[in-house]
């Protein structure tokens, strides 16, 4: 049986038809899932997250804060004014002694980085201006390169681990 020649075009027709609504589909699709922003934060957001609560809690002088975001370990290292500080608990007691005088921490956050270093490890280094002064005495302004390791806990928290900083040459 022989099909008219009106239909096997109609067919023809209709099956490009299909074809380009399949393509058009796909790439609404395909543009759809391009838009979307995960829901699941980068590693690099989390860090810097805990940075900026970690720089709010030394400016508040909030201690209890400060802890919460200190890895708890007598491995945990602070250098400061050329002095190591080894653990938790030292750091602690360092950072209430500094905090009976005057306390600043102002990052150039244009200048922050964060990077990976492995899986459950990340650098953050910022310029930043710290405005130390003792109990009634001035406050002095000193730019230092801010260098800190954070690692990710057990409990899928980040910790700071060590904080290295290290005076920025006059501008």
């Amino acid at each position: 049986m022989d099909t008219p020649a009106n239909a096997k075009t109609s067919e023809t027709g209709s099956n490009r038809l299909r074809v380009a609504r399949y393509l058009i589909v796909g790439v609404a699709v395909m543009f759809a899932a391009l838009m979307i922003k995960p829901t699941v934060a980068a590693p690099e957001d989390d860090v810097r997250a805990v940075f900026e609560r970690f720089v709010a809690a030394q400016n508040a002088h909030d201690i209890k804060a400060v802890e919460t975001l200190l890895l708890a370990s007598p491995d945990f290292l602070w250098i400061t004014r050329g002095t190591p500080v080894w653990g938790h608990d030292a750091a602690l007691k360092r950072f209430a002694a500094l905090y009976e005088g005057t306390w600043r921490l102002e990052p150039d956050s244009s200048g922050l980085k964060v990077t990976t270093i492995g899986e459950g490890i990340a650098q953050i280094y910022v310029p930043i201006v710290f405005t130390i002064g003792t109990p009634g005495q001035p406050a002095q302004p000193s730019r230092f390169l801010m260098n800190l390791v954070l690692v990710k806990t057990p409990s899928g928290g980040w910790k700071v681990s060590s904080i290295l900083p290290i005076p920025a040459p006059a501008q």
